[in-house]
């Protein structure tokens, strides 16, 4: 006796599927749709073609934009994909009170990023912490201006990313080395292997894997930086807007009654297309062994079935040929 129906299932999924239709999937296809449009609130729509993409190409706060998140994962991504990985190696060794330090890396990950960055803007304002102490040990005659420059806006906010994703990114790496076999790194040994050459050698190949993982998930975090430079900024993306990044731009664009939306979801989705990159290159990475697998497999399916036809014909034909002539011994 059947203890369900064959609609139980779907009935299950269902609140699951509308969920990632309603917030997800529609939200995705009409931004789509209005980035081909001149939208703004409470107008009429009007298509207006690619127009949108092309103002990209002439607009200064884009061209800004996409100067600030080349940066960020310039920086980041080799940074937050080696520095996690050597902190591991410090945190991973089972001494007394490890735990702590353990504890001690991972408490700004919980830390709220708004809170840090306005902790930030208290450190590195003109008469903040940093300052103070650069006058104090005569550094510096003036204050630096790390909230007002352009570029020491961006290294400012990209030492507030990096300091909350040390101990993130610590934690998958810690992961990763647990199941690295220690009787390579004793057979390095023996055969004479220092401790740089044993990182190079054995520790990085056994967790290729978890780095190509962090850098993809850098590379986008990086490329969607939002919070950290609008609260060091005020909202307003430093001076002229020229350290605002593609998510501020979007942010700034589409905000208000005079809200561009048509322009702001032409940004969005070339957004989506400069992180779907990295994603979709380290999956091809990853799965490149078994795309080639599935590509040898395809062209020998291929090969096995136009020989296959080839017999076929070859039979067929030969098969005519002998009607043909049993028929002409007939005939005679």
């Amino acid at each position: 006796m059947k203890s369900h129906r064959w609609y139980t299932p779907y009935i299950l999924l269902a609140p699951a599927i509308i969920w990632v239709v309603v917030f997800a999937i529609w939200p995705f296809l009409n931004t789509i749709v209005l980035s081909f449009t001149d939208a703004r609130p409470l107008r009429p729509v009007k298509g207006v073609g690619f127009q949108n993409y092309i103002d990209l190409f002439s607009d200064e706060r884009f061209t800004y934009a996409m100067g600030t998140s080349l940066v960020y994962v310039v920086v980041c991504v080799p940074l937050l994909t080696f520095l996690p990985l050597l902190l591991a190696l410090l945190v991973e060794k089972k001494v007394p009170g490890i735990g702590f330090f353990r504890t001690t890396f991972y408490f700004p990950v919980i830390a709220s990023v708004v809170v840090v960055a306005i902790i930030w803007t208290w450190l590195f304002d003109s008469k903040g912490i940093i300052n103070q102490s650069m006058e104090l040990l005569g550094l510096t005659d003036k204050p630096v201006l790390f909230l007002i420059d352009r570029w020491l806006i961006v290294f400012t906010a990209i030492s507030l990313t990096i300091w909350k994703g040390l101990g993130y990114y610590m934690v998958v790496y810690l992961a990763a080395l647990s199941n690295v076999s220690k009787e390579l790194h004793e057979a390095a040994a023996l055969d004479g292997a220092g401790p740089i050459r044993r990182f190079w050698t054995v520790t990085v190949p056994a967790v290729k894997g978890a780095m190509m993982l962090i850098s993809a998930l850098v590379c986008v975090a990086a490329i969607r930086i939002f919070a950290e430079i609008y609260v060091l900024t005020g909202g307003t993306g430093g001076p002229g807007g020229q350290a605002q990044s593609i998510v501020m731009l979007i942010q700034q664009t589409g905000k208000g009654l005079n809200g561009r939306l048509g322009y702001a979801s032409a940004v969005s989705v070339v957004l989506f297309l400069l992180t779907i990159i990295p994603l979709a290159f380290t999956g091809y990475i990853n799965q490149r062994e078994e795309v080639s697998e599935m590509l040898k497999n395809r062209r020998a399916r291929k090969r096995s079935r136009k020989l296959m036809s080839e017999r076929i014909e070859a039979a067929q034909a030969l098969a005519v040929n002998e009607t043909a002539a049993l028929q002409e011994g007939k005939e005679q």
